[in-house]
């Protein structure tokens, strides 16, 4: 029963990328339909339309086996390698940047949930 749970919270969250691909065609978007999905979800979780129960247990098995998900994204670059000739250095700016602001954006954002949390149990 566990695992029939874990597999229809994990296709709950495929029927929201469906749903995003649905939008993204039918109104010739430029946005991933993977991202519309998933701000519809996060719209929905925020909004407590679709309580977090209904697919913590597939968000924690998907979480766990994250680092399966990046070997595709890994043999594609593989395969093209050529396009990164030429371009090192600037390749190796582009990542110390957006390293920078990811770590950057989450501290602040921890920051700010830790804050609100402290704020919550005063």
């Amino acid at each position: 029963m566990k695992y029939f749970i874990m597999v229809l919270q994990i296709s709950v969250l495929f029927l929201f990328n469906f749903i995003g691909q649905f939008i993204r065609d039918y109104f010739s978007l430029s946005i991933p339909g993977s991202l519309i999905g998933m701000l519809l979800l996060f719209i929905l979780l925020i909004l407590k339309i679709i309580p977090i129960a209904w697919i913590q247990t597939g968000i924690d098995v998907i979480l766990k086996d994250i680092p399966f998900f990046f070997i595709p994204v890994t043999v594609g670059v593989v395969q093209y390698l050529s396009f990164f000739q030429g371009k090192g250095s600037l390749t190796i700016l582009l990542v110390i940047v957006s390293t920078f602001f990811v770590i950057s954006i989450s501290g602040i954002v921890t920051n700010f949930i830790i804050k609100k949390e402290e704020k919550s149990y005063e």
